[in-house]
């Protein structure tokens, strides 16, 4: 079976890759300008487009916009991706390190390399995507220009990998979020974990009681991210993601945290995603 999956980015893209990991290579992805077109793509009509969008990074932390976009969607997450983030060299084939000028990327694949264009004297570019770079001077055939970005957009512009790897932390993990539309969702078989969010009554204690209640079902509470509530004076909503072991574990936590809420969303109910390597 084909899926077509909305990402944000363009073909070449880690969003590309994560689609490629959860879906498989029988996969069509549609690119979107923004994380805003994304949402609104993946929930348009009598269309059964899923969505990928990048929701936190192990060094940058929570894309906070991202979980404000998914507040106010009627999307529900089937499941996540863990994705360690390569940065490579790539140039056009002929193209030797010495031939180098310029280095094109995004300003974060830019910062995450500081430590191996330090080296050089090259003139780094800011651009707005990392796939993209690696597909203009594809396009341009630059003899002077490179660009920082996956493997995969090496393959796809036919791009030779001059230095793999060259990121400074080794330990750099995005997570993305596998996004549907609810009424086309269907129950995740095996599901062990789920993302909610909850408002409390802002009384003395009333975090704690929900948070005692997560612990005391033997539930682990794996995330927790606060938000203001639009209009309110400095109260908060907050994200939750849940790991469990079945389901009847769930259902039960939900029953026992209801009581000290007044408000309870359940976005998704999926299975745990597992770090991985790129290959």
């Amino acid at each position: 079976m084909k899926h077509k999956v909305f990402i944000q980015g363009y073909e070449g893209s880690f969003h590309q890759v994560a689609a490629l990991r959860f879906f498989g290579k029988e996969t069509e992805v549609m690119p979107c300008a923004t994380f805003s077109e994304l949402i609104k793509k993946t929930i348009v009509k009598n269309d059964d487009g899923k969505g990928m969008m990048a929701i936190e990074n192990s060094i940058a932390g929570s894309i906070l916009p991202n979980y404000g976009l998914l507040q106010k969607s009627n999307l529900t997450i089937i499941g996540e991706v863990y994705l360690q983030i390569d940065q490579n060299l790539l140039v056009n084939k002929g193209v030797r390190l010495e031939d180098i000028r310029e280095v094109h990327s995004h300003p974060m694949a830019l910062l995450q390399c500081t430590d191996y264009l330090e080296q050089f004297n090259w003139k780094l570019i800011e651009t707005e995507d990392t796939a993209l770079s690696a597909k203009h001077i594809a396009q341009h055939k630059s003899k002077h220009i490179a660009a920082i970005a996956s493997k995969l957009a090496a393959e796809l512009f036919d791009l030779k990998l001059i230095a793999p790897n060259i990121h400074t932390m080794r330990n750099n993990y995005t997570r993305f979020l596998v996004l549907e539309k609810t009424s086309h969702a269907e129950p995740v078989p095996n599901a062990n974990k789920a993302s909610i969010n909850f408002h409390t009554d802002h009384t003395k204690g009333s975090l704690a009681k929900v948070l005692t209640k997560i612990a005391e079902a033997d539930v682990n509470l794996s995330k927790l991210q606060s938000f203001p509530i639009p209009g309110s004076n400095f109260r908060y909503s907050f994200h939750a993601d849940l790991e469990f072991d079945n389901m009847a574990q769930f259902k039960n936590v939900i029953e026992d945290i209801k009581a000290s809420t007044i408000y309870l969303k359940i976005y998704g109910v999926y299975r745990n995603g597992k770090l991985k390597r790129l290959d």
